[in-house]
């Protein structure tokens, strides 16, 4: 998937827990794990601002667009 969750980077950079994170934006932490792994298919605008204002920080430090790589359709001569 194109987008990546940098949940893991802000936690190290904010010396936060995963689990303190979780108490403190109202979910569990087996759905962090979830976005924290990029197996999460959607997030939604209000957990996004809970996890920005307990990190003090932008969505953009969060979520990063990585394009992924074209297939190759040229047949070799």
């Amino acid at each position: 998937m194109p987008i990546v969750v940098n949940v893991d980077v802000m936690l190290a950079k904010r010396k936060m827990s995963s689990t303190e994170l979780a108490e403190k934006i109202g979910i569990t932490t087996a759905n962090l794990s979830i976005l924290k792994t990029n197996k999460a298919k959607a997030i939604r605008f209000s957990t996004l601002e809970e996890i920005c204002k307990a990190l003090n920080c932008q969505p953009g430090d969060i979520l990063e667009y990585v394009p992924s790589k074209e297939k190759n359709t040229e047949t070799s001569e």
